[in-house]
């Protein structure tokens, strides 16, 4: 079952339901087709969060963690509390992929200390 999403992920994820849908002809989507569509999708959605940070001259994002839709509540319900109190303040970004393929992203910017300096980073998979 597919969780209630709040606003803000709801913005991230909509458009690329509606693209789906249009991809299998169907244009206008009515609001049953969309959340039909967002349960079939849903179970093979990742987050995986990323903080800025400077390298060599320049930045990169350096991997922190990925959450799969089951894992993602409590990131979904405070963002900038959850990423503050695992991996303290800075610039972080999340992306969010369904299978292999991008959907949307999100900058959040806690304040803290960076605790995520002392954290191993996350290996590609």
């Amino acid at each position: 079952m597919a969780p209630m999403l709040p606003q803000w992920a709801w913005d991230l994820i909509e458009p690329y339901l509606k693209k789906n849908l249009a991809t299998r002809g169907v244009e206008r989507p009515t609001r049953r087709q969309l959340l039909d569509e967002f349960g079939r999708v849903w179970p093979e959605f990742t987050a995986t969060i990323m903080v800025q940070e400077p390298w060599m001259g320049t930045i990169r994002f350096k991997r922190l963690v990925q959450l799969r839709s089951g894992e993602m509540d409590p990131f979904l319900e405070d963002p900038k509390k959850f990423i503050g109190d695992r991996f303290g303040g800075g610039k972080f970004k999340m992306n969010l992929h369904h299978g292999m393929h991008f959907v949307n992203t999100k900058n959040f910017k806690p304040e803290g200390l960076p605790i995520w300096k002392d954290l191993p980073e996350l290996p590609e998979e």
